[in-house]
Parts: C-alpha cells; structure tokens; sequence
C-alpha cells in the first residue's frame, strides 16, 4: 500500500492543492444543502443524515472520496454564524485570513511545549501575548482554549499566590466557569453578590467584602453572555483595592472594546485587574480556540513552572534555550496564536475596530426594531451587540416553543436567557455583514411563528 502524503514536507503543498479544492466544493455543496442558518428537521433528521453518510466508521478498505463526503454532511449540518439569521450564541464568523493562518497552524504543527517543536511559533506568542496584555494594561498573557480555561486558570493563579483557603467572591450574573472553577480545585463555596440590574451590586459587594475573612478573590464581568452587559469596573476596583481582594475580570465577550476607539471607554477600570480573560473566538472573529489569560504580575505565573527533562531540562534552559512548559497547564499546544497575529497584522487597530462598531451598530438596529414594533417587547437598550426581546403578549412557555419552532424549521437560530424572572429570545449579532433588513426579516419570523 502506498503510503499516503503528508501535509508537510516537500511535497505537501502539492498534495494539498487538490484535497483543498475537494473541502471547499464540499463546504459549498453542503451549505447550498442546508439552504438555511441550521438544518431542517432537528436531531433526529440531521443524525440520520450524518449516519448514512459516515457508513461504517471504520471500514476494512478506505473511500477516497471520504473527505468530500463527510465535510458535506458536516457543512450541510452544522450552523452557520456568516447567515444573518444564525444570532444565538457568542459563535463568530471566522475571518478568511484567519482561518487561512490556521491552515498553515495545522500543516507545520507546532507543540508549544519545547523551543525544539516549535522555535518561530514559540517567540510569535511571546510577542504577540505582551502586545495583548499590554492593550489592556497588564503585562503578559497565556494562550487557553477560551474563556472557560482562562477563568479556571485565573482561579488557579490565585490560590497559589493566596492559599488554598481563597475564596471566589462573583456576582450572580457570573460565568458558570468560574464557580466550576471554584468546584475543580477545592476552593470553599463561592460568596455571590447579587446582580439586581444584570451587573454586580457594589455595595452588595462591600458589605461582602467587609464581612468574610480574607484571602479573597473577586470575578467582575465585562460582557454576560446572557445580555452583554458591563459590571462597574472603577466602582468594583475601588472596593476590592480598600478590602484587600484580589480582582480577576473575566471580558472573554467585551474584551474586543479596546479594539474600537469609539467603545473602549466602556472598559474603564479594566486595567486594575490581577488577572483578565480575553476570548478572540467573539469579538475577534478567530476560529475557535482564541482564549487568552492576561497578568499584572508576571511572578504569578511562577506557580505553573514544570520540570520534565526530556522538554526542559537544566542544561538547555541555562544553555539559553526558552522553558515553554510553564506558559500553559497543558502540554501539547497547537499554535493558536498564528492566526491571530496574521488577522491582527492584517487589519490592524482600525480595521479590527470597524467590526466592533458595526456589530454594536447592528445591536442597536435591532433594539429599534423592537422598540418600535407594539407586538414585542424590549429587554434593555444593549451593551454590546447582545439584544433580548421577547413577543409581547406571549407566556414563556409559549416564547420557549417560538424559538424551538424556528430552530427545527432551519429558519432563524436564537438563543434564549432567563433575566427578572421571565424567557427572553437572545440575538448575539456577531456578523459584520449583517443589514438592517436581515434583522427585519428576523423579527417577521418570529412574529408569524408565534403562536396566539
């Protein structure tokens, strides 16, 4: 049997030219396939056609025509964030020049776990994490897998700095990672500060803070998932700078703010914070994993140093060779952060801005829309480029069935967030292309499918 070529090498480039062509006819062929944001039919119809696709899974003679097979079936089933009307989730169309890099990512293959595996992509992420860092005025960052490892990390970093009886004081609007994290490494039960308005109480906060013993470790949010919204920064600070707490501010959704020049003051305060969760797989537009956990101080990344000789060793890291085990809990890493340093080249601060903007332009579009509209109801004027809005006349139940309805007709994908009580339909309109007329046509599919 002739073996088969390999990504890399000499003869990579030409052995991927034709798989290449073969994907993007099938990407192509399977959303025409899909014809819609998501497939029609729910679980059930979109297994099946996954499983008559696949066949046997691991058959005794290989089908050369597996990869165009199964990318369609799997473009044909998948969501599609590029469709106006796939809004749900912090789910971002990735940028083409990003998903281009992260091609190159995969071809070289790199592990970020010895200099000898990775020499260029080792030295790109160091310069790369400081100029992150640095925007949000820390001093360097870690890769991770988003904004759930970075939490978890933040949260480790902590407890070795302060001790093992740290406690997690976070508002009830919170990520579930963080209390997660909390769970994951034996911290005692986090403390959680009311949230009356969607965003952390301050003085819900001191009184906290002025009652428990310390060590303490406050999680502020800039950007819920549920509405976007933005916990007050410089209030926040201020209490946990006169109690003595540590401050960790988890901005995996509003961190892309410092981006934009006309919304970067919503982040004010971000820079007091010991640690910080950026996430560039939302407002970043990277394919996913884009997470990264910035530090004021670097001694506290002290704590994840390893040794492992056959990585690390002595000799080599005093010889002059760079100690990469340290810079993450995991030890094979893919270098995620090539496609990020291409689409940061490539746009540069302005251009990256400009996607910001028109994002949370397009979120205020569609609050309009809303508010303008007698048969639905409103929740908040957004933040970021999050909208909740519910029919006006209808009972939860009823608002549970409308999005259910939408999502097995392949029509419309929305999320939904429970806030005072009561079901709110979520739009996160994270695609750039998005028009005014996309969200009217929206709005119109969720007034013709609501039951009376």
């Amino acid at each position: 049997m002739r073996t088969p070529p390999l990504a890399s090498g000499p003869e990579g480039p030409a052995a991927l030219r034709p798989l290449l062509a073969t994907v993007l006819d099938a990407l192509d062929a399977g959303a025409r396939a899909r014809g819609g944001p998501l497939p029609a039919g729910g679980p059930v119809a979109v297994a099946a056609r996954v499983r008559a696709a696949v066949g046997e899974v691991l058959p005794q003679r290989g089908d050369p025509a597996a990869l165009h097979t199964l990318v369609r079936v799997l473009a044909e089933g998948s969501a599609d964030p590029a469709h106006p009307l796939c809004a749900a989730h912090l789910h971002c169309p990735p940028l083409a020049v990003a998903a281009a890099a992260d091609l190159a990512a995969s071809v070289l293959n790199p592990s970020l776990d010895s200099w000898d595996q990775a020499p260029a992509a080792s030295e790109l992420e160091a310069l790369v994490t400081r100029a992150l860092a640095a925007e949000a005025g820390l001093a360097d960052a870690l890769v991770t897998t988003g904004g759930t490892e970075s939490n978890h990390l933040a949260l480790l970093l902590a407890r070795e700095r302060l001790g093992a009886g740290l406690r997690l004081v976070c508002g009830a609007n919170a990520h579930h990672s963080l209390p997660r994290a909390a769970w994951l490494l034996g911290l005692p039960e986090p403390v959680v500060v009311p949230a009356p308005a969607g965003t952390l109480d301050p003085v819900a906060l001191d009184e906290a803070l002025t009652r428990l013993p310390g060590p303490l470790l406050v999680a502020a949010t800039a950007g819920t998932t549920d509405a976007g919204l933005i916990d007050p920064l410089p209030d926040i600070a201020a209490r946990c700078s006169a109690h003595g707490a540590r401050l960790h501010i988890d901005a995996a959704y509003g961190g892309g703010l410092l981006f934009s020049d006309r919304h970067r003051a919503r982040l004010t305060g971000l820079d007091a914070a010991d640690t910080l969760t950026l996430d560039l797989h939302k407002l970043g537009w990277q394919p996913a994993a884009a997470g990264l956990l910035a530090v004021r101080d670097t001694d506290d990344l002290t704590a994840l140093n390893q040794r492992a000789d056959y990585l690390n060793a002595d000799d080599d890291t005093e010889a002059g060779l760079p100690d990469l085990l340290g810079r993450s809990l995991r030890t094979t890493r893919r270098p995620d952060i090539l496609k990020t340093a291409v689409t940061l080249a490539t746009l540069g601060r302005t251009g990256l801005g400009a996607l910001v903007d028109e994002v949370c332009a397009r979120a205020q579009d569609l609050a309009a829309l809303v508010a303008a509209d007698p048969a639905l109801e409103l929740y908040d004027t957004p933040t970021l480029s999050t909208v909740l809005f519910r029919p006006a006349a209808a009972d939860d139940e009823t608002v549970a069935r409308t999005r259910r309805r939408l999502l097995t007709e392949g029509r419309v994908v929305l999320g939904r967030a429970r806030l005072d009580g009561r079901l709110w339909l979520k739009t996160t309109l994270l695609n750039p292309r998005t028009r005014p007329d996309d969200l009217a046509a929206l709005l119109e599919l969720v007034e013709g499918n609501t039951p009376a």
